[in-house]
């Protein structure tokens, strides 16, 4: 019942890394203008721990279903997600973009901005990071990610504490990437397992997965940024 499964806590670690990586990014950049982060950080942790709590209340209810039924669930909300956090990722590189190019608004600096920003971010972020330990919980994996999910939030409060001068440097756009290819691999490994697949190599044919679609998400968004490029140059 409490038998680890490597991957799942590897993977839950991974995004539970990745989304409270966002979180801790946008709630000092929140704070830049005022040199504290204190309300921004109250605020992150209050909508972290309302999200928190509400899944621990309800989303155990999940695993009484079928193992089958489940792994196509699974498959399929973390296909979803990954299309959700493909845009994501999308966003992130154009923000990149409008950064180096000096055209990214300032953040607001008000505590109640701060607050509200860090409650609000803290709360999306941590819902992502549900959906997908719910996801893994539903396929069998609830303790592995929930391991690999404190695991996670620990090594960012402890990288945190060590570099909070450099968190905002941060390449969250690559983080991402690295995050939408291992769901998409999960996806299409789940889905085979459910559709009674045999695997070569079993779960190590997820090493392969992930960098095929590593290279197709990549290479969708360098596409996407041309195009945005062309049409830009077009408008003026």
């Amino acid at each position: 019942m409490f038998a680890l499964y490597v991957p799942a806590l590897l993977f839950a670690l991974l995004i539970t890394i990745l989304e409270l990586t966002e979180v801790v990014a946008l709630v000092f950049a929140l704070s830049a203008d005022v040199g504290t982060v204190r309300h921004g950080a109250l605020g992150a942790v209050g909508g972290v721990a309302v999200v928190g709590a509400v899944a621990l209340a309800f989303g155990a209810a999940i695993v009484a279903f079928p193992h089958l039924y489940l792994l196509w669930a699974s498959a399929v909300i973390l296909a979803a997600f990954g299309v959700f956090l493909f845009r994501s990722t999308l966003r992130s590189y154009r923000r990149s973009a409008a950064q180096r190019a000096g055209t990214a608004s300032a953040p607001a600096g008000l505590r109640a901005v701060q607050f509200a920003g860090g409650f609000t971010v803290g709360a999306i972020e941590t819902t992502e990071v549900v959906v997908v330990l719910i996801a893994l919980a539903a396929a069998g994996y609830g303790f592995s990610a929930l391991i690999g999910a404190v695991l996670g939030g620990l090594a960012l409060v402890a990288a945190t504490a060590l570099v909070h001068e450099q968190i905002r440097r941060i390449k969250v756009p690559w983080l991402k990437l690295g995050a939408t290819s291992v769901i998409f691999s999960f996806a299409v490994f789940w889905a085979g397992e459910a559709a009674g697949v045999t695997w070569p190599g079993s779960d190590l044919v997820l090493i392969p997965f992930a960098i095929a679609f590593a290279a197709a998400v990549r290479g969708s968004i360098g596409l996407i940024q041309r195009h945005d490029a062309a049409q830009a140059a077009r408008a003026r």
